[in-house]
């Protein structure tokens, strides 16, 4: 198997860049020309397909996805033309304002709680340089896919100077040796690419019979299969909702010790792909969701991400499968193992219960 080609992001849960390899083997293996990449999130497999010399039509709900897809796939000039830019924003001097107000901390010899009793996601030599950026990249108003690319280096640079675990329900305790680094803006690592990719923002539920492609691939976020695990623990929106505040700089009501947006709310930012409810048939609502999705796809190929930790049972994610084409070939990735050949040219798999945490992708042609 080739190696696929280099992408950039965030940290995120649920990256698929371990799975880069054999997504892109089975894309090839469809014959597709444009693939419907239709939760998107950081973009690694966007950028890979891309970058491969496929036509990529990319959604995701998230504001962040949407800044980040818009940048590496639609930007119009080459990273030569953003550096003068991105100078710019690294020259700027650093200024008290919101984000420094409720993200940004003192170092207080290593420990990360603030006199608040709360602890916080950067400290403020990096906020008060993260406020005047903010602020200069809507001063530039920018064509969107311009501002695209700022705000990828900014974000990328935010990632690289955090005191969390990779995401925002929580942060550490104690600074991490990042967080002391100062934060530097880099023109984001841009690529030739072919110019009629597409960028959406909707639920996939609703786009999916208006996206004309060859091939979806589809890597839904599923909740955990964890049933002591809070819902505000698998949600997206919950993980990453500083990165919208970013993309946004809308200066939201708050709440909680995280600080997270008023919005980002288990009750105002569930997805139904992520719900751990059942419904009266004792189904769980988000297997009936991607059973909903795999009906208004027109896709002829849908390559399906999925983790052994999702709600899902062997059974039910079969029964759905069938119900929607052939399964033409199964990958299976144990976690933590180099990434190995494991096709299957048949539907006969079954999920190793031994394994603590198995990847999935499933090829289905119709």
């Amino acid at each position: 198997m080739p190696l696929p080609p280099p992408t950039q992001g965030i940290k995120y849960a649920g990256s698929k860049q371990r799975l880069l390899g054999p997504i892109l083997d089975l894309v090839g293996r469809t014959g597709g020309q444009t693939v419907f990449d239709a939760f998107s999130g950081s973009t690694r497999v966007s950028q890979a397909l891309a970058r491969t010399g496929y036509r990529v039509v990319a959604n995701d709900l998230s504001p962040c996805a949407k800044v980040l897809a818009t940048c590496y796939l639609t930007a119009p000039h080459d990273p030569a033309h953003y550096r003068e830019l991105i100078a710019h924003l690294n020259a700027l001097p650093g200024e008290d304002g919101w984000f420094t107000a409720h993200y940004g901390g003192h170092a207080n010899d290593g420990c990360a709680v603030q006199s608040d009793g709360l602890k916080r996601p950067f400290q403020r030599h990096n906020t008060r340089r993260l406020d005047a950026i903010r602020a200069e990249i809507d001063r530039l108003a920018l064509p969107e896919a311009e501002t695209s690319v700022l705000l990828t280096s900014l974000l990328l640079a935010l990632d690289r100077v955090d005191n969390t675990l990779g995401h925002f329900a929580a942060y550490l305790r104690r600074w991490s040796a990042r967080s002391y680094k100062e934060m530097r803006l880099e023109v984001p690592a841009l690529f030739a690419s072919r110019d009629d990719h597409e960028v959406w923002q909707c639920d996939a539920l609703a786009c999916a019979p208006r996206v004309s492609a060859d091939v979806a691939y589809l890597d839904p976020p599923y909740g955990s299969n964890n049933d002591k695990m809070p819902p505000s623990r698998v949600r997206y929106a919950a993980y990453y909702h500083l990165w919208t505040t970013v993309c946004r700089n809308d200066r939201p009501a708050l709440f909680g010790k995280a600080r997270r947006r008023a919005d980002s709310s288990d009750v105002l930012a569930a997805s139904v792909f992520e719900a751990f409810r059942k419904d009266e048939a004792g189904r769980f609502v988000a297997v009936n969701a991607l059973d909903d999705l795999l009906a208004k796809l027109t896709a002829p190929h849908v390559i399906l991400s999925y983790s052994s930790g999702g709600r899902a049972t062997a059974e039910a994610l079969r029964e759905v499968l069938h119900r929607h084409g052939r399964i033409a070939a199964v990958w299976q990735l144990p976690h933590r193992r180099h990434v190995m050949s494991q096709m299957r040219w048949t539907d006969a798999w079954v999920r190793d219960d031994e394994a603590p945490h198995t990847e999935y992708l499933f090829w289905l042609t119709r």
